[in-house]
């Protein structure tokens, strides 16, 4: 290589700009989490790929397997591994999440900080409804502390705080992910689509009201918001047929499709948004440069 060559290619690596930092913000959803598979299966066809990754409840769990490195199609073994009427069994009032714990543990053994790439979950604190950020600890511990909704699950200890799901404080966990430095987060809601109170009928409108008052944390206003006030990207997979307790074969298909549909369908939108995220972050370092 000739000296001027070799002049251009040591000012070309010095002015190349990093790569944008894109994080995935997982939603809360129960079951429905099935569709947060189907979203990150279209990504990985469509060559879309995250830097870090947060979650809430369900989201918490398939972005800590995301997280470790896991496939789809690994996470989709590990679903079908799971023993659904042991699982239904534990559908109960305050049941304890040990169980939970031990599967996780199978998979996502460790730390947080053993994980490959960043990861935190959401949970909230059943002592002051408010929302707490979990970035170390037992991954698997941290897991099931972001997920234990109530009355079916007790709540789980960490750091001498009861914790239970983190959906009451942060739905959507997209503001996490932007203060682990994403420059660009796509966001997943599982829940954008709601059945009205009509359709639920008398009997579940009566139940839901009765489980409530048992209920130790409360939903705040912004629960939901703050996740698309951070998010530059949400996906909407509409899952309003089903309940976040449909764990039978045919609905986690099923809601695996929608979200893979809905990601498909807006995987477009996706890459012009990445694309001009990418151009303005090249552009300001640039201009950091002088």
């Amino acid at each position: 290589m000739g000296f001027f060559s070799r002049i251009r290619e040591k000012f070309s690596r010095k002015a190349a700009v990093p790569p944008l930092r894109v994080g995935l913000a997982l939603g809360s959803g129960g079951a429905k989490g099935m569709a947060h598979l189907g979203v990150l299966k279209a990504c990985e066809e469509e060559g879309v790929r995250f830097s870090l990754v947060t979650g809430t409840s369900i989201g918490s769990i398939v972005g800590a397997l995301y997280a470790r490195g896991y496939s789809v199609a690994d996470m989709i073994e590990i679903v079908e591994g799971l023993n659904r009427k042991e699982f239904s069994k534990n559908l109960r009032p305050f049941s304890d999440m040990e169980f939970a714990e031990e599967f996780l543990s199978r998979y996502v053994e460790g730390d947080i900080a053993d994980l490959p790439m960043p990861y935190a979950a959401w949970a909230t604190d059943g002592g002051n409804n408010e929302g707490v950020l979990l970035s170390a600890g037992k991954t698997a511990r941290v897991c099931t502390a972001s997920s234990a909704i109530p009355p079916f699950f007790r709540s789980v200890e960490i750091g001498g705080k009861k914790l239970y799901d983190g959906a009451f404080t942060n739905a959507i966990p997209a503001d996490v992910c932007k203060n682990m430095g994403a420059q660009f987060v796509a966001a997943v809601d599982l829940s954008a689509y709601q059945r009205s109170d009509e359709e639920k009928g008398f009997f579940s409108r009566i139940l839901g009201s009765a489980v409530g008052a048992f209920v130790p944390v409360k939903y705040t206003e912004d629960c939901k918001q703050r996740g698309y006030d951070a998010a530059d990207f949400m996906f909407r997979p509409d899952l309003s047929a089903y309940r976040a307790t449909d764990v039978s074969r045919e609905a986690m298909h099923n809601m695996y499709e929608i979200g893979y549909e809905e990601a498909k369908k807006r995987m477009p939108e996706l890459k012009a948004a990445l694309e001009r995220a990418q151009k303005d972050h090249a552009e300001q370092a640039r201009a950091k440069r002088g």
